[in-house]
């Protein structure tokens, strides 16, 4: 094996042991989770962006996935923060995820939560940032981290969609 060989080979091993390492101290139980396929995908999301959005509709048509989703909302999206809180404030997580990204609530100018869903928010932010997550979507996929929403790389790390 020649020196560069052994570099593409080095990298590729700390990519995979970094990726790893992100997933596997992820508390899921603090995530919400969509779906009940075999792959597991971890989502980090701001309900206000708008790759986020069409990262989330990519993912409805995906049966053979299990999203843990947690919320990393940005600055630069003022409600973001709101929407988040108000669907962890929910019994029912799945349905408020899926009103928020599909745009249903963009004109609601308050949003109801509870202590218990602002209290989620903050754990699920801190969480993000531990796991190094800088922008959204983020996805981390069989060991890989993929910044952004692109199906070939999503793809390329779950298969083709069934």
């Amino acid at each position: 094996m020649n020196l560069k060989q052994s570099v593409i080979m080095l990298a590729a091993t700390l990519m995979i042991c970094i990726g790893q390492a992100s997933a596997a101290g992820i508390d899921t139980g603090k995530a919400v989770t969509i779906g009940s396929g075999s792959k597991t995908v971890f989502e980090f999301t701001d309900p206000d962006c708008p790759f986020c959005r069409k990262a989330s509709k990519y993912f409805e048509g995906r049966t053979d996935v299990t999203r843990h989703v947690f919320f990393y909302p940005l600055p630069r999206h003022p409600k973001a923060k709101d929407k988040v809180q108000y669907i962890l404030s929910q019994a029912d997580r799945v349905k408020a995820y899926h009103d928020v990204m599909s745009g249903k609530m963009d004109t609601v100018q308050t949003f109801p939560t509870t202590v218990n869903g602002v209290k989620l928010q903050q754990e699920q932010y801190e969480i993000a940032k531990k796991s190094n997550v800088k922008s959204t979507p983020t996805f981390i996929i069989n060991g890989r981290i993929i910044e952004g929403f692109d199906v070939k790389k999503i793809e390329g790390a779950l298969g083709p969609k069934p």
